[in-house]
């Protein structure tokens, strides 16, 4: 009764637009009344559970990002990244998603990539006679790539709760990322095909004075991930460490090398990121205390013995693994999806074989791909009001990129376990 209950009102709720900590916290409510707890009774259970030390470096991130957005951090990125295959056709569009995989490289959040990239980006592809809709749905499809290009928020929450080696699973998305980026680039330009009247950028000549002059402005930028990415998988940094040294690196780049901020708006910036970061960690608190709940309720038996029901056929199990967890992408944000859906579903992954680190990068495309499918589609949301253009404009292209790029990427990943596994072998056997 628990189990149907609580799916039920959390459903509900969300359909109906209700925040995602309210739902959750309303789930609460239900198990206390029903259950034979108070709603006191499970607080500590919350607190135990984000009382984490790898917990602390989302908030940081965060920071991070939101400096990164407000300080100009992205536009030399971009710049650099037009240099190279501006002057293509379509290449205006391919540099936004190469942008879009930087960015997502160092702020590691989705909303923080589409915000920033489509912010810069879209004014650009306008101008340049790219057409609105397809554009804008372009910039929404490549946002996810800030939950798969490490470091990603979500995986060190995966690794918190599947209790997995927090690098292994940042690694595990990296090909698929890079796969997600060839796919996306390559359906936009048949898409293009159509269009005559796309300008180019010209080409500097000589360009190698324009490459360095440009390198120059771009470096203090790209010197972010490489502090970040190497410090991490050179054993020097763990992942706490580096968000917070990604704070102590961003904020003086961004105040005096790129004069995006001042000492001003950087405590405007930081209390904003404050704000999310209270909502996000309260969401947390709240998932946290229903997930063990669903737990000692016998939720994983349950779902598992439901799909074995159904078939025993691995293929058939990890399709139906991947259809529930988009289900639940399109409910939730990415960070309440993982939470909820990983306890319950890696272990039927793992009964048909599934590594934890293969089923890592399994969720970060699924939760990727869940937030821009309609009907509830976040992030295709806020691109429209990133980009000033109506989803319903957005809403065929996306469904294009979803179909022809996002879903060939998840079923590689799933089926061929290489694409994830490798890389955290190689570099971490």
């Amino acid at each position: 009764m628990i189990i149907v209950g609580s799916l039920i009102i959390v459903c509900v709720m969300l359909l109906l637009g209700v925040s995602v900590y309210v739902a959750f916290g309303a789930v609460l409510a239900f198990i206390a009344v029903v259950g034979d707890q108070s709603i006191s009774g499970y607080l500590p259970t919350g607190s135990t559970g984000i009382r984490s030390l790898v917990l602390l470096a989302i908030p940081l991130f965060m920071i991070a990002g939101g400096v990164m957005e407000k300080g100009r951090i992205a536009a030399p990125l971009v710049a650099l990244a037009e240099l190279f295959i501006g002057h293509l056709k379509g290449g205006l569009a391919a540099a936004a998603v190469l942008a879009c995989g930087v960015f997502g490289s160092i702020s590691g959040a989705a909303n923080a990539t589409l915000t920033c990239i489509g912010g810069i980006m879209m004014p650009h592809l306008k101008r340049a006679n790219y057409p609105a809709g397809q554009s804008a749905a372009l910039l929404v499809s490549a946002s996810p790539l800030g939950l798969l290009i490490p470091p990603s928020s979500s995986h060190i929450l995966y690794g918190w709760v599947a209790q997995q080696h927090v690098l292994k699973c940042f690694l595990s998305t990296v090909i698929p990322a890079l796969i997600l980026i060839t796919l996306l680039i390559i359906t936009n330009q048949f898409m293009l095909r159509k269009y005559d009247n796309i300008e180019l950028k010209e080409r500097p000549d000589p360009f190698m004075p324009a490459l360095k002059a440009q390198g120059r402005v771009a470096g203090p930028a790209l010197m972010m991930p490489i502090i970040i990415l190497g410090g991490i998988y050179g054993g020097v940094m763990t992942p706490t460490e580096a968000a917070g040294i990604a704070v102590v690196y961003a904020i003086p780049v961004a105040i005096y090398f790129y004069r995006g901020l001042t000492w001003k708006t950087l405590a405007q910036t930081i209390q904003q990121s404050g704000i999310t970061i209270g909502v996000v960690m309260v969401m947390i608190f709240m998932v946290v205390i229903v997930s063990d709940n669903l737990i000692a309720q016998g939720a994983p038996r349950i779902a598992k013995d439901m799909v074995y029901s159904v078939s025993d056929n691995p293929i058939v199990i990890l399709l139906m693994i991947n259809v529930v967890m988009i289900l639940i992408g399109m409910l939730m944000d990415d960070i309440s999806g993982l939470l909820l859906s990983t306890p319950i579903l890696l272990p039927i992954a793992q009964s048909v074989g599934m590594d934890p680190i293969h089923f890592a990068a399994v969720i970060g495309v699924n939760l990727g791909m869940a937030n821009i499918t309609p009907p509830t589609a976040p992030l295709l949301y806020l691109g429209s009001q990133v980009t000033d253009t109506p989803v319903a404009k957005m809403l065929w292209p996306t469904l294009i990129f979803i179909v022809f790029a996002w879903l060939p990427t998840l079923m590689l990943t799933t089926f061929v376990p290489s694409l994830a596994l490798w890389l955290p072998e190689l570099l971490l056997g």
